[in-house]
This record gives C-alpha cells, structure tokens and sequence, in this order.
C-alpha cells in the first residue's frame, strides 16, 4: 500500500481510447516498498521517495509540453462537482482552439464517451484501486494522445479533494472546482487541494435559491489558505458566467494556442 495516499500498489491503470481496445496497462506509478518496519521514519522516507520521483516525472512533462507550447490545466474536484459538464462547454465555447483532453476515473469510459462525442481527441486513464492521477500515467496519455504543438490540453483528475493535490502531473495551472451543492467548508476542510489551485471555480450557483450556502464564507474560507487564488462563478448547465471562465483561459493561453 502506497505510504503516501494509502492507494492499493496492485492497482492495473489501463489507458485507452473510446471506440477502441485497451492500448496500455501499467502497474500504478509509485514505486512502492515493501519493508514491513512500520517506524514514523521509513513512513516518512517512503512518501518523500514517492513524491519526488513523481516531481521528476512532472518536470519532463513540464519540459515536453513547454517545448511544444502545450498549455496544460489540471482540473480537480470532488465527485459531482460537474467537471464533465464544464469541460463539455469549455469545449464548445473554445472552438477555434485545438484542445486535447486526459480522462482521469476509476472506473468506466463513460467521461471520455462525453468528450469523444463532442469530437475531442481524448484518452481515458482508469486508475482502478488508484484514488489519483500521477506524472507517469499522464506521460503514458500524452504518447497515446499526441496532442499537437500551440495546443490546449485539459486533465480531468479523479473525483478526490485529497489525493491529487499531492502528485504535480506538469501542469500549467491547477483549477479546483467546488459546488454549491457541496457546502461553503470545502475549502478548509480540504485546505492542500486550495493552497495548490490557482482557481476556484464556483459551480452550479443557479441552484443558490434553493440551497442554505454562504458565497461570502466560502470566499473567505478559500482565502484563508490561499490568499491570492481567484474565483469564478458559474453554472457550468446553465451556461450563467461561462464566459468568464472562457475570458480567463484565452487570457493565459499563449497567442500561438489562442
């Protein structure tokens, strides 16, 4: 079991693309030992060993992105924030974009299936007992999807408010998403995730009528372990405030990707 995530180590990711058969299997990308001394100390040197392999891993995808001007989002949330949704749209909206996109799930195809329909390159990474993606599985992707130069490529993580905040994948920049379905402490209840992200978006505020939630606390709570991340405020089904967040991407693209 791995000492930083507590993730299963016989976990099988399979990586593949929608329409076709399994293209890739791997065991999970830590590198696990398996020394059954249960000290604080070989805790310890265990995650950092794990965390700083997965870095290095982070920066070549970094450096290969960098190089073929790839801007790269991770979005992360907890499950049923509505990152599907909002990726759909952002894709919509983005047409003139060429935009490649990286399914992270447990489990099923059924977000690349959305994606695939929309006429998206995409891969989907089935993590099976894995709670997170991690640099090497989205290095493995990205030779699958082989996204073109002066593009855009979004990763969807697993559903998880925990994990992901942990492993840098070689992103360009990190966006939590949170619901007001799903209460106002998220953000210190959760304080990595936010501390990590540059944005936060706040979804599915057509719902606030009907729904006991403090946009104000919840922006205050946000701030608190993360003084400069920015919000944006939306409803990803609606379609209330899209653009925004569509202004927020095309400002950070470079202007060969815009």
């Amino acid at each position: 079991m791995c000492a930083t995530c507590g993730c299963d180590d016989d976990t099988q990711v399979r990586i593949q693309k929608p329409g076709q058969e399994t293209v890739h299997d791997h065991h999970h990308g830590h590198d696990h030992h398996h020394d059954h001394h249960h000290s604080h100390e070989r805790t310890i040197s265990v995650e950092q060993d794990v965390l700083s392999q997965n870095n290095l891993l982070a920066e070549r995808n970094r450096g290969y992105m960098e190089a073929k001007n790839i801007f790269c989002v991770n979005l992360v949330s907890s499950p049923g924030s509505g990152k599907t949704t909002l990726l759909e749209k952002t894709i919509l909206s983005l047409a003139d974009t060429k935009i490649y996109v990286i399914e992270g799930d447990q489990q099923t195809l059924n977000d690349a299936n959305r994606i695939d329909a929309t006429g998206t390159p995409v891969v989907q990474v089935n993590t099976g007992n894995g709670c997170h993606l991690d640099a090497n599985m989205v290095h493995n992707a990205i030779h699958q999807l082989k996204p073109e130069e002066d593009s855009l490529l979004i990763i969807e993580n697993v559903g998880n408010l925990v994990c992901p905040s942990l492993f840098d994948l070689g992103e360009t920049h990190r966006v939590v998403i949170m619901s007001v379905t799903e209460g106002e402490d998220k953000p210190i209840k959760y304080p990595n995730m936010f501390v990590t992200s540059q944005v936060c978006v706040i979804n599915k505020v057509d719902l606030l009528p009907y729904l006991d939630f403090d946009m104000d606390k919840a922006k205050e709570y946000a701030l608190q372990v993360n003084p400069k991340i920015k919000f944006i405020e939306l409803s990803a089904t609606k379609g209330d405030n899209l653009d925004e967040w569509c202004h927020w991407l095309k400002h950070h693209l470079p202007e060969t990707v815009a």
